[in-house]
């Protein structure tokens, strides 16, 4: 019995041996020297990148140029704004006693990042700072944003640069411009998503104030109860259409101000305007852009049932996995589809259905909507129109029920 015990363990004991060594072979070819300099460009390229993701600033540039310094490897670096002015250099002035940073090299790298920026080249300075400077070279090399200028960055070196080196510090500049090209770009959507949010303000239909504070007159005198509660309605409805909140809400919100639109309408059309809601409870806080829901249910009205004095409006919401999916049905007089493969969602106008229902040029702003869910989440999330003359107008949206970075 003891024999059988000792050779289990001799048995273990090589095992354990045979899967010491596997493993150790295995580790040593999952971190092979290229793989780790792979790894460790990335992750360096990744922290310059989350810095410059504001774009070019003081700030963006001071955080961002240690990272760009360990991606080079040189001695010191410096970043300058078009203007050429001086944004931040590394290692900086203020954390290293024996900083290459003097007044001399700071005059001639502000020097030579003005030559590369009027030149729009790479610009080499052998001994800036004389023989006695332990700075060799200086290397400006433009940075170029979508075909413009937008600064130089400059790098120190205390030996001569080799082809490596120039290639290494011009790749460098190359994605520090991508960066912030990206960082401008994404400024543009948000100032675009903003001025679409202003225009779709501005087309709230100036009929449909004025038929509201109509319809509330008519009752201030035969009803003075339904005329305060109408008027509290309107406060609400145009406080939230005109809010300054961000470009994002909550499908909630979106309901209740749907409720203030359809309040103020059923008291001008009276029974003649029937309204159905159907809303998941789960869908009530799924993120959707702002004022998405209006300009569909003012469309409905408006070119639907306006030309024939009433009719239903219906509004789901439901749950369909990872998307919440709405939809703004009316019974109305609908539309030539024809209209809708021209590719211009907005071409509807009041007379082109023949109801003549409101004033030549109104329109609902369906394109802006449309333009702002697809930018948001992408293509598959735009606007599906269901239309045929007389047969009504179904208009439906999907949403997903998260998506990173978008938030009420």
């Amino acid at each position: 019995m003891s024999g059988q015990l000792a050779v289990a363990l001799v048995v273990v004991g090589v095992l354990v041996v045979v899967a010491t060594v596997v493993l150790i072979r295995t580790r040593r070819v999952v971190t092979t020297p290229t793989e780790r300099a792979v790894h460790f460009a990335l992750q360096t390229a990744s922290q310059a990148a989350r810095s410059l993701r504001s774009g070019l600033s003081a700030g963006s540039a001071r955080d961002a140029l240690p990272h760009l310094r360990a991606l080079t490897r040189a001695e010191a670096l410096a970043l300058y704004d078009s203007a050429g002015v001086l944004l931040a250099n590394e290692p900086a002035d203020d954390t290293t006693p024996a900083t290459l940073w003097d007044a001399a090299l700071t005059t001639a790298s502000a020097d030579a990042a003005a030559t590369a920026e009027s030149a729009q080249r790479r610009v080499l300075v052998n001994d800036p700072c004389g023989p006695e400077s332990p700075v060799r070279t200086l290397i400006a090399q433009p940075l170029v944003a979508d075909d413009t200028s937008v600064g130089v960055l400059v790098v120190a070196t205390t030996h001569r640069p080799g082809p490596g080196m120039l290639g290494a510090v011009g790749e460098v500049a190359r994605y520090v411009s991508s960066q912030i090209e990206l960082a401008d770009l994404e400024a543009s959507r948000a100032r675009l998503d903003r001025a679409e949010v202003l225009a779709l303000r501005a087309q709230i239909s100036p009929h449909f104030i004025y038929n509201a504070l109509n319809t509330i007159a008519s009752f201030v005198r035969t009803d003075p109860d339904r005329a305060r509660e109408l008027i509290l309605d309107f406060a609400d409805f145009t406080r939230y259409s005109f809010r300054a909140a961000g470009e994002y809400t909550v499908l909630a919100d979106e309901l209740r101000n749907i409720d203030r639109y359809l309040t103020l309408e059923r008291a001008r059309f009276g029974p003649a305007l029937n309204v159905r809601l159907q809303v998941a409870p789960e869908v009530l806080n799924v993120v959707v852009p702002f004022l998405a829901l209006q300009p569909l249910v003012e469309n409905a009205v408006r070119h639907g049932l306006a030309g024939k004095g009433g009719g239903t409006i219906t509004v789901i919401a439901r749950d369909e996995g990872t998307d919440c999916v709405i939809t703004v049905e009316d019974d109305g007089v609908g539309m030539d589809p024809e209209l809708l493969r021209s590719g211009d969602i907005d071409a509807l106008t009041p007379g082109d259905n023949g109801t003549g229902s409101e004033s030549d040029g109104a329109h609902v702003g369906l394109t802006n909507v449309d333009h702002r869910l697809r930018a948001a989440f992408g293509n598959d999330y735009g606007l599906v129109v269901d239309t045929g003359v007389d047969a009504g107008t179904r208009v439906g949206m999907r949403v997903p029920k998260f998506r990173a970075g978008i938030r009420a």
